[in-house]
């Protein structure tokens, strides 16, 4: 049953659901290959190209991860868009030179520059971090549900949202990821766009609302030392350079030039709205502290129960909706990248080399079936978004980034060390997070003696990126310098 006066909430989001499988519907018509079902036929536009780069990138943990932590933390959440932002720079001179060498998927490039091996790990990171992510995309979208249908068990909420998702990026793949993404950019920026004038008026203006912040949340760095600082912005940093989200867009300009205008645009939308995310989320706090409107259940759902609590219900609606966008546009971003790298990489690279595009299709949407049914699984094991989010970073981060840049600027970088750095920063950054839940745990049950090494890694407040990054960059250059230097033909294939 409806929530009482959120019937307008719910009827938005059903016409916004309606519409988007009627264009992915109508999108699949247009799917006859495997360029056409993971690179939209490598025919977007510039326009479209930065709606899609930036509805990818503005998700779930900008708008509830760093909202979370914004509500958590007051003024410290505004260093927080510096990490993507310093990335972006990077890859506004990296787009071009991406397009030109005209692949599918980032494990082409790092098959061409450091072997097979190097493309089968990839492969694994690339699918054990995206499926996290998709994991808890479906848990943001269930929380939207929630407000609107409080009856609702929340499996039957997550449930629902996979399914959705699932069948929208099973539909037309990358057509319709690609221009529905523009008409999701478009809504994320009226809905926050417009909330926050009225917040503003509400809480008396943004210094009345950070005045009314506890005394530590209201100056940067009253939360953030150095070290903490870093374990928040270098995961979106490394993410973001790596991403194969990035790449697969980039490949799917229509020339190189199309891809180098999309970056700089997404630079500057980027920045805009994140920074307008973390605005709403402190104005938000002002006002729960202000008494004006009751704490949310969950920090992370914070713009959610603005939109419900202190906004007009038009207002509010559109502000749902432009949750659920990030959620659908970051979800089937992260669903449909999974599933073309198992597609490319694993079956048509080493199983059926001679497929036809026709059967190339099918199996590309039974693949995306079977990720998200895996991202399912894992939803039901945390609804801490910031920290599923930081921990995903750091996977796909200290295990990919650092080896890609290596492929676009490093020349001495061979086979031996790209492999090595793959396997230590994943198998490190998955070893750090068990000693901290173990510790957790062990604390739970009393066992406080014990874990001592968890213990420390749980307490230090030195993220599992720091060292995992440290580790991996280490790793590659060691074992580079230590083995036969690539041939020319190969240091110079990107």
């Amino acid at each position: 049953m409806i929530a009482d006066g959120k019937g307008l909430h719910a009827a938005f989001l059903l016409f916004y659901l309606l519409a988007l499988i009627g264009i992915g519907a109508i999108k699949a018509r247009k799917i006859k290959s495997q360029a056409d079902f993971s690179l939209a036929g490598r025919g977007l536009s510039t326009f479209v190209l930065v709606g899609t780069l930036l509805a990818t990138w503005i998700g779930t943990g900008s708008i509830f991860g760093n909202a979370g932590e914004t509500y958590r933390n007051g003024v410290d959440a505004f260093l927080l868009p510096l990490g993507s932002a310093v990335g972006i720079i990077v890859l506004m001179f990296l787009a071009a030179r991406i397009r030109r060498f005209g692949q599918f998927t980032i494990q082409d490039i790092l098959e061409a520059r450091f072997g097979v091996t190097a493309r089968v790990l990839g492969t694994l990171t690339l699918v054990l971090a995206y499926v996290i992510i998709v994991s808890y995309q479906y848990r943001a979208g269930a929380a939207v549900l929630a407000y609107l249908l409080p009856d609702l068990s929340n499996l039957t909420a997550i449930l629902f949202v996979a399914g959705f998702v699932i069948a929208y990026t099973a539909l037309a793949g990358m057509f319709s990821v690609a221009y529905t993404d523009v008409a999701n950019g478009i809504l994320m920026t009226l809905g926050i766009g417009l909330a926050i004038p009225i917040l503003w008026s509400q809480t008396g203006g943004l210094g009345e609302a950070i005045a009314s912040l506890p005394a530590a949340n209201q100056s940067l760095f009253g939360h953030y030392g150095a070290a903490t600082l870093a374990s928040v912005l270098l995961p979106a940093f490394l993410l973001i350079l790596g991403d194969a989200n990035m790449v697969q867009r980039f490949f799917s300009a229509r020339s190189p030039d199309s891809a180098q205008r999309a970056a700089f645009g997404m630079f500057g939308g980027v920045l805009v709205l994140e920074l307008a995310i973390i605005l709403t989320a402190i104005l938000a706090a002002g006002l729960v502290a202000q008494g004006k409107i009751a704490a949310p259940d969950n920090d992370g759902h914070v713009i959610i129960h603005v939109a419900f609590e202190a906004l007009p219900s038009w207002l509010g609606a559109l502000l749902v909706g432009t949750a659920v966008a990030v959620v659908v546009s970051t979800a089937d971003s992260y669903l449909l990248s999974p599933a073309t790298s198992i597609v490319r990489d694993v079956y048509q690279r080493f199983l059926r080399p001679d497929a036809d595009e026709q059967h190339i299709v099918v199996v590309g949407r039974v693949v995306v079936v079977i990720a998200g049914l895996l991202a399912l699984g894992l939803s039901m094991t945390s609804d801490r978004f910031f920290s599923v989010a930081l921990f995903a970073y750091t996977i796909y981060g200290a295990g990919i980034t650092p080896v890609i840049l290596a492929a676009y600027f490093w020349k001495r970088a061979t086979s031996a060390g790209a492999v090595s750095s793959m396997i230590a920063g994943v198998v490190f950054s998955c070893a750090w997070k068990g000693m901290v839940s173990q510790h957790a745990l062990l604390t739970e049950a009393g066992w406080t003696r014990l874990g001592s090494l968890g213990a420390w890694a749980d307490t230090s407040g030195v993220d599992a990126v720091i060292p995992a990054i440290l580790l991996s960059v280490g790793v590659l250059v060691t074992v580079s310098l230590l083995t036969p230097a690539p041939t020319r033909e190969q240091a110079n294939t990107i």
